[in-house]
């Protein structure tokens, strides 16, 4: 099931810039909008892919995983 996130965006003279509100440090800035919002999706992923394996390599071994809701 594909995780939503909530991107803040805005033109800013000749630049597109927007951020992820739910993960920090996630900030892009393109050309267009399209643009724009396809880097925030790919700049997202690799930032959760990032946090997912530091987690994993500051727990080394006998640990398991829980999916959490809210």
């Amino acid at each position: 099931m594909p995780n939503s996130y909530n991107a803040v965006i805005k033109q800013d003279a000749d630049w597109w810039i927007g951020w992820i509100e739910e993960v920090p440090g996630v900030n892009c800035q393109e050309h267009t909008r399209e643009e724009l919002l396809e880097t925030l999706r790919v700049t997202l992923k690799e930032a959760l892919e990032f946090s997912r394996r530091e987690a994993m390599d500051a727990a080394v071994t006998d640990y398991e995983e829980e999916l959490v809701t809210v």
